[in-house]
């Protein structure tokens, strides 16, 4: 997701989310029922609402909203209100049937108390349980004193969101695979001074990929430091590196790019892993995003 994005959510519910379909008008709430019933996922699906960016703007958020659940969505991960207050788009979630899971938010602002204060409230709010950063603000190139830097905001923006009986989360963006000393990225330095209690990470898997790291192998080795997953494939052919930026039409349908999805789907069972969210950056959400749920639903004919 990216930096300038401000992302308001709510409370987890344990209910497993989604199924899929290619036609993104046709209802999947069968299909969603036979996998809470007997399916492979132990994570819940949710999709991450800027997918539908460009929906909200010309369609509006009533409209957009009851698109996403056409598709067999009950949980998203929100992207700002699109212009209503806080109480019209919570009213327009539950008109619509959608719970939000997750928030992020500015990491400045998260990691001071008098500052937070207002944040925290917006997430007691909508009855969240996760609220985090996506974008650690650096100028350049991102390095060891901003890896420093990051970890001391996690671990005060952790402090501060556990007081308010939430948990804090950091998704990393693709910069922070970078090297860093002693063959560790700076993301193993990020991850080895941080508090594994009060910092949690969300795994964006294509953001992962971008920067060279391995997602399925970072699940496996901390199995306990990452709480949600961003799932989104990328294009065969995208050029990698540390930047954090990739053009929108890298992103493509789940299962038809270079990411292990299905590995990531499979190792996330073992792990502290709570959600998976759908995120589509493409302009084509209308058809990529039906296509990756119904790639995630053929998963589970597949091995368990």
């Amino acid at each position: 997701m990216r930096l300038f994005h401000t992302l308001l959510a709510a409370s987890a519910a344990a209910a497993l989310v989604v199924a899929g379909s290619v036609a993104p008008e046709a209802s999947l709430s069968a299909a969603g029922a036979a996998l809470a019933q007997g399916g492979p996922y132990k994570n819940p699906i949710a999709l991450q609402l800027y997918s539908f960016r460009e929906s909200f703007k010309t369609n509006g958020v009533p409209a957009t909203l009851a698109k996403v659940k056409g598709m067999g969505f009950t949980h998203v991960e929100l992207a700002g209100t699109y212009g209503l207050t806080r109480e019209q788009f919570k009213t327009e979630l539950q008109k619509a049937g959608l719970t939000p899971i997750s928030m992020h938010t500015d990491i400045k602002a998260l990691a001071d108390p008098a500052a937070s204060a207002k944040l925290l409230d917006d997430a007691k709010f909508f009855g969240l349980k996760y609220v985090g950063n996506a974008w650690f603000p650096h100028e350049g190139t991102f390095d060891e004193a901003d890896a420093k830097a990051a970890i001391a905001a996690f671990n005060a923006a952790g402090k501060n969101v556990a007081a308010a009986g939430m948990q804090f989360f950091y998704h990393p963006h693709g910069f922070e695979f970078a090297p860093g000393t002693a063959n560790r990225t700076l993301f193993d330095m990020v991850l080895a001074q941080t508090d594994p209690k009060a910092v949690k990470f969300e795994l964006d898997i294509f953001w992962a990929h971008h920067g060279s790291a391995d997602p399925v192998a970072l699940l496996k080795a901390h199995p306990d430091r990452f709480v949600l997953t961003h799932m989104k494939d990328m294009k065969p052919g995208t050029k990698k590196d540390f930047t954090g930026h990739a053009p929108d039409d890298t992103s493509v349908a789940l299962g038809t790019g270079e990411v292990n999805v299905k590995g990531v789907v499979e190792a996330a069972r073992n792990t502290s892993v709570q959600w998976h969210i759908i995120e589509e950056e493409s302009h084509e959400p209308e058809k990529n995003v039906p296509a990756g749920l119904a790639y995630l639903k053929s998963l589970a004919a597949g091995p368990r």
